[in-house]
């Protein structure tokens, strides 16, 4: 364990992460009245809930606008455990008969046998995890039958209880019992206190689990009446994957060794609190019987308490590991891995992590195009029945290299020498950013480079040779060539190694030019905290990228196709000279395609230098890089099979390869300010 990281975390004495108030809520002020329920006045025999008997024990102000909510909770504490000791008093197959017909209403019907099957076994963490599933599937139930009425839904759960959309559907008292369970930081608040990793499994009361089984049946028993009346369907929004997946993944999967490890591991790490460690128990034993959602959803909210805790430490602010009360924000990821402290002071968990580290939690968790896994899964947006093995998998190896961050000396001695966990530690330290714009324009660069080097150049008909040889010497052509050659001779003064030792960058071969643009696109660029005109470069840079790529695609299809067509005699007299123009410029064509690609190679290399411009420097550069965005744009319009402007398309590649040019010799680009030459060598000898 690194020093400084075993001096933050000493000791292990806390019971709960609870802060008093909330713990008095959930776990103590349900439980001060002793009235008995008559479980009849609840839900009748055929398992239709009576709501009134709900609705009834939810109190309002004195002036009856807001909800009091410690009150609420209070009243309907009897209601929760008459409840609770009904669904106890079912067998697996009553409660299927009586309730089942009422979740088909949600995306995940099987769900809430599952949730019984937990509550029958008694075991705190997985009710826990029940409660965790069943309010994120339930939310995404809510968000179909909010689009009946709305057309955009919203993002928190707590603003979709409040709509008006859902309050015409179920009723204005009903939603308030929600909002009491699990919709507001006032109330129970069960979903926030389980998906941000405060409550241990313990500080849920499994009355509480049962009361929300019943309540979605509730639900769907007044959906049914709903949709009866207003004779319209319920649909439900397809399930969505998690994005750039592929490119997140580093660890290999999980082999027994690492997860021997990781059991070793969880039980003497300072990173977790003790009364966590059933969720991580809990974990590998759902990742070893391959519910691999499961293991995901135990380990995102305990990856955020163990790293809440590092923070809080680290930070010198002990009371930030607690629940907030209701008028103050929870800390949660978004803090724990911002830059600043709420007080502007700069959060140290960065500095003790490692920007590796940090670059691995914000690709998985907050990257607009990263996996935004936890986002997807507590949302309730993903199937968790197709969950993928390799995210559960890349989790587990994650956590037990964090672990071990935080572990004594002797035990990591003993792992050391396992070649799998050696690995794991080395992946993990060399981790850079994959979702990061920065990075997937990289991955654009090189994906448009392959493109170009497999346009396919068919033999030229012999009866076009003069035609083609006219256009090839018109003078704009000439013009734009020689500007090439210009260009490409300035920016090979900045292309590290030996690639243009000899006759500049033109003229090299297909397999150089792929060797130099690759060298270039490993170069790693920083990419914690961007500054925002960073990001905004970085957003032009992967426009004019992307409109490369469109060209090079319709390129080949429009190559493919004539040539066809041209073989079997089936071209007209106007879509020969089009054909015969086609083949006369793609060679033009692809050398501007392979500068551009050249040019935003070497910008981004340098894309952190225009935070060294002034303001109006900055702008003036946005403005000439959106000039060649809408080149690239105009290209892909002209060189679509209903345009095949060929000759136009000469003109103005003439016209922006001036302005390039001109930029260039002013010395306006970020290849010109950065502050000290490329340290890459890219060996195209």
């Amino acid at each position: 364990m690194e020093p400084e990281a075993m001096e933050i975390l000493t000791g292990d004495s806390i019971t709960t992460c609870l802060s008093p108030l909330v713990h008095d809520l959930i776990c103590n002020l349900g439980f001060e009245l002793t009235e008995i329920c008559d479980i009849n006045n609840i839900v009748t025999q055929n398992g239709e809930v009576l709501w009134k008997a709900i609705t009834d024990r939810v109190s309002y102000s004195e002036l009856g606008q807001s909800l009091d909510y410690r009150r609420s909770v209070q009243q309907l504490g009897p209601v929760s455990e008459a409840i609770h000791l009904h669904i106890s008093s079912l067998t697996r197959v009553q409660f299927e008969i009586r309730y089942s017909p009422w979740y088909q209403w949600t995306t995940y019907p099987e769900l809430f046998l599952e949730i019984f099957d937990a509550l029958e076994s008694s075991q705190s963490a997985a009710i826990s995890l029940s409660v965790m599933k069943l309010a994120a599937c339930l939310e995404r139930a809510l968000g179909d039958v909010f689009l009946l009425i709305g057309k955009e839904c919203p993002f928190l759960l707590r603003d979709l209880l409040a709509s008006a959309e859902l309050t015409q559907v179920f009723g204005h008292a009903v939603m308030d019992v929600l909002k009491v369970f699990i919709g507001s930081p006032c109330g129970l608040n069960l979903r926030n206190v389980l998906w941000h990793g405060f409550a241990s499994p313990h500080d849920i009361p499994p009355k509480y689990c049962s009361t929300m089984l019943l309540l979605t049946a509730g639900l769907g028993q007044l959906l049914k009446s709903y949709l009866h009346h207003t004779k319209v369907p319920l649909a439900h929004r397809p399930s969505v994957t998690l994005a750039n997946l592929e490119d997140v993944i580093v660890f290999p999967g999980v082999t027994y060794e690492v997860l021997t490890a990781l059991e070793t591991v969880m039980m003497k790490s300072n990173f977790l609190l003790k009364i966590m460690l059933p969720y991580w128990e809990l974990a590998v034993s759902k990742f070893k019987s391959h519910r691999f959602a499961d293991c995901a959803m135990l380990l995102l909210s305990q990856l955020e308490a163990g790293l809440r805790r590092v923070f809080a430490a680290v930070n010198k602010c002990p009371e930030r590991l607690l629940t907030a009360e209701s008028t103050i924000l929870y800390t949660t990821f978004d803090e724990i891995l911002a830059q600043h402290m709420g007080d502007g002071s700069i959060n140290q968990l960065p500095g003790l992590l490692g920007e590796p580290v940090m670059e691995f939690l914000w690709d998985l968790l907050n990257s607009q195009e990263g996996p935004r896994i936890r986002d997807r899964l507590s949302h309730g947006e993903m199937n968790l029945r197709e969950f993928p093995e390799a995210a559960a998998s890349h989790l587990l190896s994650f956590s037990l290299v964090l672990l071990l961050r935080f572990t004594e000396e002797d035990t990591l001695s003993e792992l050391k020498e396992e070649a799998a966990v050696q690995l794991l530690v080395s992946l993990a330290e060399g981790y850079r950013s994959r979702c990061h714009p920065a990075f997937q324009l990289q991955k654009q660069v090189l994906n448009c480079e392959r493109s170009l080097r497999v346009w396919p150049v068919p033999p030229l008909p012999e009866e076009c040779c003069q035609e083609v040889g006219r256009l090839e010497g018109n003078s704009d052509a000439c013009d734009c060539n020689s500007l090439i050659s210009k260009i490409l001779c300035e920016l090979c003064r900045y292309v590290p190694g030996s690639a243009c030792a000899a006759n500049g960058l033109v003229g090299l071969p297909s397999e150089k030019w792929s060797q130099l643009l690759s060298g270039l696109c490993s170069t790693r660029i920083p990419t914690l905290f961007c500054p925002r005109i960073v990001l905004e470069v970085l957003v032009v840079l992967r426009g004019i990228s992307l409109q490369c790529q469109r060209v090079s695609d319709q390129v080949i299809a429009s190559l493919q196709l004539r040539h066809r067509q041209w073989v079997e005699r089936r071209l007209r007299s106007r879509q020969r000279q089009n054909y015969v123009r086609m083949l006369s410029s793609i060679g033009l064509l692809r050398a501007v395609l392979s500068l551009l690609s050249l040019l935003l190679a070497l910008e981004l290399v340098s894309v952190h230098a225009v935070h060294g411009k002034g303001a109006q420097e900055q702008q003036q550069y946005l403005r000439f890089l959106k000039l060649v965005l809408q080149y690239t744009e105009n290209l892909v319009v002209y060189t679509s099979r209903e345009k095949n402007k060929w000759n136009e398309t000469i003109t103005f590649t003439h016209a922006v390869l001036l302005r390039i040019w001109t930029f260039s010799e002013k010395k306006q680009m970020l290849i010109h300010l950065a502050k000290k030459p490329h340290t890459n060598k890219v060996d195209t000898s």
